[in-house]
Parts: structure tokens; C-alpha cells; sequence
């Protein structure tokens, strides 16, 4: 069960945009990541990598969190308020809500769940 302060930490990074620094820090060596009902994507070296490849293609990244965190056990859940700016000058603004499952300090599933219409899809 992760701590509220190491869920907070976890938030702060994200909310300054050190999305591969949070990953980096607090997912498992074999964390998970799942879109809606994409099939997972697995191993952090390769979480990394894709988000890596978003923050390329990205002007600018906005997160916010939208309080309360909830902690339950081993679960969090987290909602998101995103807005992409991207290179090509698209822009969207995602709202989300992250389902994680940690073990000790470490995320090992997350699994994001949103209306893919605000994907410009």
C-alpha cells in the first residue's frame, strides 16, 4: 500500500510535467499501462519510451489533478485534467481517471479510463 505522501510526490511531478521522472521514480520494472479497452502496454522501459514519444510531439503538456486522491489499500484512483498542445498546432483538453494498483511504493498497473472523443478520433 502506497503512502499518501509517496502519491502526492507522484502528483507533483506529473502537475510539473515530469511525466518520465514520476514514471521513472515510482512504477514497477514491470508495471503495466492500459488506454479504455487497448490492450495493455508492458515494462516500464517501454512506458517510458511512449511517453517520451507524447512529450516529443508536444509543445506543451497541462496536468492537473483533480482532488480528492483516492486511496484505498493498494488502489488509487486519480482524475486528470489534461490539455495537449501539440506540434502540428492541434490541441486537446482530456479529462481521465487513472485506476492504479501499487504494491509497497511502486504502481504496478494503471489503467486510464475517458471519452475517446476528446482524442479528436
Amino acid at each position: 500500500m502506497p503512502k499518501h505522501e509517496t502519491v502526492e510526490e507522484f502528483v507533483a511531478l506529473v502537475e510539473v510535467g515530469a511525466f518520465d521522472t514520476a514514471m521513472e521514480r515510482f512504477y514497477a520494472d514491470d508495471a503495466s499501462m492500459q488506454e479504455n479497452q487497448d490492450p495493455p502496454r508492458q515494462g516500464l522501459t517501454a512506458l517510458i519510451d511512449g511517453e517520451r514519444r507524447t512529450m516529443a510531439r508536444s509543445r506543451n503538456i497541462t496536468a492537473r489533478c483533480v482532488r480528492p486522491i483516492l486511496i484505498e489499500g493498494d488502489t488509487v484512483a486519480i482524475r486528470w485534467h489534461f490539455e495537449f498542445e501539440f506540434n502540428d498546432g492541434r490541441s486537446i483538453v482530456l479529462d481521465e481517471v487513472a485506476h492504479q494498483r501499487w504494491t509497497g511504493e511502486k504502481m504496478r498497473e494503471e489503467k486510464f479510463f475517458y471519452d475517446p472523443k476528446q482524442m479528436g478520433r
